[in-house]
C-alpha cells in the first residue's frame, strides 16, 4: 500500500510539474513573446501609409508659389501576382518588357508578401489609363502620393526642391522609410518638418493569399494624415521675377531687403533655372544637366558666392573711422596717385565727397590711421594692433556673418585679422604696406550679396538691423524670435547720416559714380564697386538703398565679369527700386537694353 501511495504521489507530482511547464511556456508565448502576435498580425494585417499633402508656400502678397498635384506609385504584392497581359501593362506605364522584369525581380527580392514600389510618380494622366485596366492585374495596387508644382517659374533657389530620401536621412530620422520624399534644398529643406506634415496608416485585414478583405477592426487603429504647414515668404513674386528678367544672360546677383524689417524682398541668383525641371521622374536626368552646366545654375551665388567688395567697403572704412576719431567729417587727403591708383576727381574736401568720387587715396590714408595707431614702436607689431581693432569694428557690421536667414547654405565671408596673416606670411612679418588694399575693398576680402545689401540697411536705419530672412508666416502665424530683435551696432547714429549724405551725392551730384541709378521722384543712395577678377573682367558692384528718409529697400547688385559698377549694377538696382517703389519703371529703353545684354564672359560661353 505504501509503494502504491508513493507512485500515485509521484504520478501527481510529474503531472503537475508537466502542467506547470506547460503553463510557463504559454505564458510565455502569449505574454511575453509576442513575435508571434507579431508574425500573425503581419499575415493577417496590411498597413498602408496615408501620405499627408505637403505644405503650400506664398508669396508676402498672398501669391501661391508651390502647390501639389496628384500622383501615384504603383505596388506589387508578387504572390497576388497571377498570369496577365504584361504587354498592356507596358503599354500603360510606357516601360519596355525588359525592364518590367527588372522591377518584378527588385520586388520580389524585396518580399514576396508584402506590398514594394513597382514604378513611382505615375502621372495623372497616366493613371486615369491606368486605373481602367488595374482589375487585369493581380497582385498590383496604387498608393496616393503627391509631387510638387511650381507654379510661378521662378524664386527656384529660394524654393529648393523635393528628392527621395538617401541612406543618411533613413538612418536619422525614424520618420522616413525608402521610397519617402524630403526637402533637398531652399525651403523646402530648411522647413522639412514644418512642411511635411504627419502620415497616416490606414489597417486591412487580408487573406491568406494577402488578399484585402476588409478594415481591420472597422477602422480601429487608422490613423489620419495631418497635412504639412503652409509658409508664406518675405519675398515680393513680381518683383524676384522681374529681377530675374534683368540678369537674364548674366553671372550674378540680387539681394534687396526692407530695412525697417529684415524681410527680404527678392533674392536672385542668376542664371538661374525652373525649379519645375526637378520634380518627377525626370528629376535625377535633370539635375545631372544643371549640375554640368558651365555656368553653374545650381549655385546660389547671392548668399553662397563671396567676393572681394570693391569700393562698396569704403562705407565702412568711413564709419570706422569716423567712430574710431581718426577722421572727422572734412577730413580731406590728397588724391595721391602714388599710394593706390584713382581716376580723375574735383578735390575730396571731406568724407562726403570722398564717397561721392569713390576716392582710392583717401581711403587708403584713412585705413592706414585706422591700422598704425602708434601703439607699438614696431610697425609689425602696431600693425597687428591696428587690424584686429579694425576688425572686431568690422564685424560689428554685419559682417564675418552666415546669417540664419531660412534656406541653408549661407556662406560667412572673409574679414582677415592678424591670425590670418601670421599664417600668410609669419608672425611679425607683415605691416600696413603688406595689407593696405583692405581699405578699398580688395586684398583677401570676401563678402556675399547678401551681406552688402544687409549693410545697406544698416546705413539706411542709420546704425541697426533686423537678422535678414525668408519666411514670414508659418500657418498663418507670424514667425518670430531673432527675426523681430533689433540688432544695434556700436557706431554713432550722426555717421551713418553723414555717409547717407555721401551715398546720396553718388547718385545725385554732379561726378557722383552712380549716376545711372537716379530716379526722378525717389532719392536714391547709392554707392558703385568694381572689384578687381585677376581671371578676367572685374565685377560690377551697387548698393543703395530708397528713399533717403523712411527708406523701404535696401538693395546690392552683383554682376560678374561686366566692368565699372556704375554701368551695369547701378541702372539694375534703378529698375528694381523704382519697380518695387512705383509698380513700374519709367525708362523702358533702359529696362530693354539691361534686359537683352548678354554678360556672360566668352571664357565661360566657350569653356570645355
Amino acid at each position: 500500500m505504501k509503494k502504491t501511495g508513493e507512485r500515485k504521489y509521484a504520478i501527481i507530482g510529474i503531472v503537475l510539474v508537466l502542467f506547470i511547464i506547460i503553463w510557463i511556456k504559454l505564458f510565455n508565448l502569449q505574454i511575453l513573446d509576442i513575435s508571434l502576435k507579431i508574425s500573425s498580425d503581419n499575415n493577417s494585417q496590411r498597413k498602408l501609409v496615408i501620405y499627408p499633402s505637403r505644405g503650400l508656400i506664398y508669396d508676402r502678397n498672398g501669391v501661391l508659389l508651390v502647390s501639389n498635384e496628384a500622383a501615384y506609385d504603383l505596388m506589387l504584392i508578387p504572390m497576388n501576382m497571377k498570369e496577365f497581359d504584361t504587354l498592356s501593362l507596358c503599354l500603360d506605364l510606357s516601360i519596355s518588357i525588359e525592364s518590367f522584369y527588372n522591377r518584378l525581380n527588385y520586388c520580389r527580392e524585396y518580399s514576396r508578401y508584402r506590398p514594394s514600389l513597382f514604378f513611382k510618380q505615375v502621372t495623372a494622366q497616366q493613371y486615369a489609363i491606368l486605373q481602367e485596366h488595374m482589375y487585369k492585374y493581380p497582385g498590383f495596387l496604387v498608393q496616393n502620393r503627391t509631387l510638387r508644382r511650381y507654379k510661378e517659374g521662378i524664386a527656384a533657389h529660394i524654393l529648393g526642391d523635393v528628392g527621395e530620401v538617401n541612406l543618411e536621412i533613413l538612418e536619422t530620422d525614424s520618420y522616413y522609410t525608402g521610397g519617402d520624399y524630403t526637402g533637398k534644398s531652399g525651403v523646402e529643406k530648411y522647413y522639412e518638418k514644418d512642411l511635411r506634415g504627419k502620415k497616416g496608416i490606414k489597417v486591412y485585414l487580408v487573406d491568406v493569399f494577402s488578399n484585402i478583405k476588409d478594415s481591420y477592426m472597422n477602422g480601429k487603429y487608422d490613423t489620419l494624415p495631418e497635412p504639412g504647414k503652409d509658409l508664406t515668404l518675405t519675398i515680393d513674386a513680381e518683383l524676384q521675377r522681374y529681377g530675374e528678367y534683368l540678369m537674364k544672360n548674366k553671372i550674378g546677383s540680387i539681394v534687396a531687403i526692407e530695412p525697417a524689417s529684415g524681410e527680404i524682398l527678392s533674392l536672385v541668383s542668376s542664371p538661374s533655372y525652373d525649379p519645375q525641371l526637378l520634380v518627377g521622374r525626370n528629376r535625377g536626368n535633370n539635375y545631372d544637366s544643371l549640375i554640368n552646366e558651365k555656368s553653374r545654375p545650381l549655385i546660389n551665388r547671392a548668399i553662397s558666392s563671396t567676393y572681394p567688395p570693391g569700393s562698396i567697403f569704403k562705407l565702412a572704412i568711413a564709419i570706422i573711422g569716423l567712430q574710431e576719431g581718426v577722421l572727422k567729417p572734412h577730413t580731406s587727403y590728397p588724391c595721391d596717385k602714388s599710394t593706390v591708383g584713382c581716376h580723375g576727381h574735383p578735390p575730396a574736401n571731406g568724407v562726403a565727397k570722398a564717397i561721392q568720387y569713390s576716392c582710392n587715396p583717401y581711403f587708403y590714408f584713412v585705413f592706414k590711421t585706422l591700422v598704425q595707431r602708434g601703439i607699438e614702436k614696431s610697425i609689425f607689431r602696431d600693425s597687428r594692433i591696428g587690424l584686429n581693432m579694425w576688425k572686431d569694428k568690422i564685424v560689428a557690421l554685419g559682417f564675418d556673418r552666415a546669417y540664419d536667414i531660412g534656406i541653408p547654405g549661407v556662406n560667412k565671408g572673409q574679414i582677415p585679422g592678424s591670425d590670418f596673416y601670421d599664417k600668410l606670411y609669419g608672425k611679425h612679418r607683415w605691416a600696413f604696406s603688406t595689407i593696405y588694399s583692405l581699405g578699398i575693398g580688395q586684398g583677401e576680402l570676401l563678402i556675399s550679396p547678401l551681406q552688402m545689401s544687409n549693410f545697406c540697411a544698416i546705413i539706411a536705419n542709420r546704425g541697426f538691423y533686423y537678422n535678414p530672412h525668408i519666411v514670414k508666416k508659418i500657418d498663418g502665424d507670424l514667425v518670430k524670435g531673432t527675426n523681430t530683435q533689433k540688432v544695434f551696432t556700436p557706431f554713432d547714429k550722426n555717421y551713418f547720416e553723414l555717409v547717407a549724405n555721401g551715398m546720396e551725392n553718388v547718385v545725385n551730384e554732379e561726378f557722383g559714380t552712380g549716376y545711372y541709378a537716379r530716379i526722378n521722384n525717389i532719392r536714391v543712395c547709392g554707392k558703385t564697386g568694381t572689384a578687381e577678377n585677376p581671371h578676367g573682367e572685374d565685377h560690377s558692384i551697387f548698393v543703395a538703398f530708397a528713399p533717403k528718409d523712411q527708406p523701404q529697400i535696401a538693395i546690392a547688385v552683383y554682376v560678374e565679369n561686366a566692368g565699372f559698377g556704375g554701368v551695369w549694377a547701378a541702372p539694375i538696382a534703378r529698375l528694381m527700386i523704382e519697380h518695387y517703389i512705383n509698380g513700374e519703371v519709367s525708362d523702358k529703353k533702359l529696362e530693354k537694353r539691361i534686359a537683352e545684354e548678354n554678360l556672360i564672359s566668352e571664357k565661360i560661353k566657350n569653356a570645355e
